[in-house]
């Protein structure tokens, strides 16, 4: 499990510069931006695989992605997300949709966690808020 934290730590990296340099399209970076080639050799093949099926499900589906989170985030418009919180609600939120080998939970744990980590004190609350309702839709309708 530590390998996807770690993934999911490397995917809201590569997404953030993305997002931050206006690059989130369709195009998905061959590495990571910021980490060396050497640097990214050092890490788990497993934590990197994770990373790359997060980076590139998260770009062949943001824009469903994107009108979702906004749907659920009625009082903060998506341009209002702190960057990090926007980014890893975005590839939980594919996680949501898209990833059925992993519960719901974890994946909200994980947002919870990784927002904890890179983000402010209070913003794990939101993303806890926005992805529970989320989740209880998402799958309920796939029921």
């Amino acid at each position: 499990m530590k390998s996807r934290h770690k993934g999911r730590e490397l995917a809201l990296q590569t997404l953030y510069a993305m997002d931050f340099n206006k690059e989130l399209g369709n195009t998905v970076p061959e590495g990571f931006p910021g980490l060396s080639d050497l640097e990214v050799q050092s890490i788990e093949v497993e934590a990197v695989l994770f990373a790359r099926y997060l980076i590139v499900g998260t770009v062949e589906h943001l824009e469903e992605i994107d009108n979702l989170i906004s749907e659920f985030s009625t009082n903060r418009p998506l341009d209002k997300i702190d960057i990090v919180d926007r980014n890893i609600l975005r590839f939980s939120v594919f996680c949501l949709l898209y990833a059925n080998d992993i519960h719901g939970h974890v994946i909200i744990d994980e947002a919870v966690k990784l927002s904890q980590e890179f983000s402010s004190d209070v913003n794990y609350k939101f993303i806890n808020g926005i992805l529970d309702s989320m989740q209880k839709r998402i799958r309920n309708d796939k029921s």
